[in-house]
C-alpha cells in the first residue's frame, strides 16, 4: 500500500470517525449484532470485541497498576480506556486518523482515565521509544496493515522483555483478496510465523466462537439501515463504511477471527 491508499484509508476513517457521535442508529445496530448489548457504556467501539473477549484480553495481558499499555489501531479509544481503567494501566493509543484521536482524547475526559495520550502513527511506525510498553493489544485491525511483519517488528520493539501483545485480527484469504487495495497488500493466512520472526513467542492462537454469524449480521444490518445511516451520518461518511461493508460481505475475504496472546523474549 502507497502513500496514497494510506491516505485514502485515513480519510476514510476521518469521515466515519466523525460522523459517528451523530449516528444513534449506528451504535444501536453495533451493539444488538457486534460488541453486544452489556458492552460497557461509555466505551463503544466498531471492533467485534465483546465483553467477555476484552476480560479475557485483560486476563493475557496481565498488567499491573502502573504498567503502560500501547493500544495500536486504538479507534475511539473505547476498549483501551476500558483496559486502562480496569487494571489502572498508563494508556498510549496509537492510530492514523486524527479525527479518532480527537474523539479519544476527550473519551478519556468523559470516562475519568487521567493517565492516557493519543499518538498519531501507524503499525509499522508508532514513534513510541524502544521498550517502552508492559503490554500491547489490537482490535480487528491487523488485517489492514500494509506489512504485517513490520507492524509485529514494531511493536515487539516496543515491548519490554517479557511484555504481552495480544491481539484479535482476521485472517484473509489470499485468493479471494488478491488484486484489491488494503486487504490484498499483504494477506495473511496465519500470523503465527510472523510473531515467531518477530521475537514474539506465541502464547495461545485460537479462533473466536460465532465472528462470522456476528459479522454478517452486522454488516448486512448497516445494508439494510442505509437510508436511516446515511440521513445521520452524511453520504460520505456513509459510503466509506458501505463500501468496505458490501465488499466484506460479497468476497467472504476472511477465513477466520483470531484471539492471540504472545510474550516478547
Amino acid at each position: 500500500m502507497n502513500d496514497q491508499d494510506v491516505g485514502v484509508v485515513a480519510a476514510g476513517y476521518d469521515a466515519v470517525y466523525g460522523a459517528l457521535p451523530t449516528s444513534p442508529t449506528f451504535h444501536r445496530l453495533w451493539r444488538a449484532h457486534a460488541s453486544g448489548e452489556d458492552f460497557p457504556a461509555g466505551f463503544d467501539h466498531i471492533s467485534f470485541l465483546t465483553l467477555g473477549e476484552a476480560r479475557t484480553m485483560a486476563d493475557a495481558l496481565a498488567l499491573h497498576a502502573g504498567d503502560t499499555l500501547v493500544d495500536l489501531a486504538c479507534g475511539m479509544g473505547g476498549p483501551g480506556l476500558w483496559m486502562a481503567r480496569e487494571s489502572g494501566t498508563k494508556l498510549i493509543g496509537v492510530d492514523i486518523s486524527a479525527v479518532a484521536l480527537a474523539a479519544s482524547r476527550q473519551r478519556a475526559t468523559d470516562v475519568g482515565v487521567a493517565d492516557a495520550r493519543f499518538v498519531q502513527g501507524s503499525f509499522a511506525a508508532t514513534g513510541l521509544d524502544a521498550g517502552s510498553a508492559d503490554g500491547a493489544m489490537s482490535l480487528d485491525a491487523l488485517q489492514y496493515a500494509p506489512s504485517k511483519q513490520a507492524a509485529f517488528t514494531e511493536i515487539a520493539r516496543v515491548l519490554r522483555p517479557g511484555g504481552r501483545f495480544v491481539f484479535e485480527a482476521f485472517e484473509l484469504d489470499p485468493a479471494r483478496v488478491a488484486g484489491l487495495p488494503v486487504l490484498g497488500t499483504d494477506p495473511v493466512d496465519d500470523y503465527t510465523p510472523l510473531l515467531e520472526q518477530a521475537g514474539l513467542d506465541g502464547l495461545r492462537y485460537e479462533e473466536t466462537p460465532g465472528w462470522r454469524e456476528r459479522l454478517t449480521a452486522a454488516y448486512q444490518s448497516i445494508v439494510d439501515e442505509k437510508a436511516a445511516l446515511t440521513a445521520e451520518m452524511g453520504e460520505a461518511a456513509y459510503g466509506a463504511l458501505a463500501g468496505e461493508v458490501t465488499l466484506t460481505l460479497q468476497l467472504q475475504p476472511y477465513r477466520r477471527r483470531i484471539f492471540a496472546s504472545a510474550r516478547k523474549r
